[in-house]
């Protein structure tokens, strides 16, 4: 067995403008401060990580990865969520993820899907000169207006965007395996990949793809209202890459999953900071151990109600009392008797 890395965190909603949150130098500082081993970069955030370079120049890879280790981090994986986003795009979020991709691109959806593929492909080579193994993104959706079926939807609809959605990461999974890394979708509401059947419906149009693979995060399987480590019993050899986020849901009488159009604040499912919601991490890390997984516990900071700072802050030491350190024997080798197979056969009773 596998004692899971970590802690690590997500930089993507710790990133900013003012020191120390505006250079990856500046931030690794912080957070190595406060007890993490790990960071996850958002690949987008060129205040933090430039990935075309990245993608092109293995002096700068070494360069970043030699501040980090001086720091006692390492890089846990590159995130393209945004990009990822922008592989499928329904047109009724045109608007809305424009503002994700680069200015030359932003209001031409053919120019801004071939930049995002761009992205991914230049993701795939930086992570492989990292000596990265995973990478997490987003799959993007093209049937997500369509969740909930009412009104009807058009025979065939679902089945011919998960199509389309295929035939759109095909290419970008095959060179995501000619680099040697699996690519991890965030399994997330918002996403046509927002569940267990519908990562099977993709992953089936991607003729079952070694490199097309899970992050998992609890905290999304709650508001849904789906069963987490039910989740991970049937998917562990697809998860690649692990969130820590917290969450809750507590439904009234004058709402459910859906939430009523309320802000994060006055939904009954919403984010909490690490150990203030109700997920079960000492079942999820227990499974994680059990299942050998080998890869980061990453924290993803997101709380309607908790600073930031704070939730950066407990996160640490919350992740580090979770992880397993996996025993190298089991607990009653002290009563091992030894293998003999004459004393076996006399205790079924068999043989002379």
């Amino acid at each position: 067995m596998k004692t899971i890395k970590g802690p690590a965190i997500f930089l993507a909603q710790f990133a900013g403008d003012e020191a120390p949150f505006n250079s990856l130098d500046a931030i690794g500082d912080w957070v190595a401060s406060l007890g993490y081993k790990g960071v996850q970069i958002p690949s987008w955030d060129a205040r933090l990580f430039d990935l075309a370079k990245a993608a092109e120049s293995q002096d700068y890879c070494d360069e970043v990865k030699g501040s980090l280790a001086a720091k006692g981090l390492a890089i846990t994986e590159l995130s393209t969520h945004l990009q990822g986003q922008l592989v499928a795009v329904h047109p009724a979020y045109d608007v809305q993820f424009d503002g994700f991709a680069a200015e030359h691109v932003r209001g031409n959806p053919k120019a801004r899907q071939e930049w995002a593929v761009d992205q991914l492909t230049l993701a795939a080579k930086a992570s492989r000169r990292l000596g990265l193994n995973a990478h997490a993104s987003f799959s993007g959706a093209l049937a997500w207006p369509y969740v909930y079926p009412w009104p009807q939807r058009p025979a065939g609809l679902v089945e011919d965007a998960f199509e389309e959605l295929a035939r759109r990461w095909k290419p970008i999974l095959d060179t995501f395996d000619e680099n040697g890394v699996d690519l991890a979708y965030e399994i997330h509401p918002g996403e046509d990949l927002h569940d267990g059947a519908t990562f099977e419906m993709f992953l089936e149009r991607v003729g079952n793809h070694p490199r097309a693979n899970i992050l998992y995060d609890p905290s999304h399987f709650v508001l849904q209202q789906l069963d987490y480590l039910a989740f991970l019993d049937i998917y562990r050899e697809r998860v690649k890459c692990f969130h820590v986020k917290d969450a809750e849901f507590r439904p009234s009488g004058r709402m459910g999953v859906y939430g009523g159009y309320q802000s994060w604040v006055d939904r009954p499912g919403r984010f909490r900071s690490l150990g203030d919601g109700q997920v079960d991490f000492a079942q999820i890390f227990s499974k994680m151990a059990q299942y050998d997984f080998g890869g980061w516990a990453v924290l993803e900071w997101e709380c309607a109600l908790k600073h930031p700072e704070a939730g950066a802050a407990e996160g640490a030491p919350f992740i580090a009392d979770h992880i397993i350190r996996v025993t190298e024997k089991a607990f009653d080798d002290f009563a091992d008797s030894g293998s003999d197979r004459e004393v076996n056969a006399r205790i079924m009773g068999i043989g002379a």
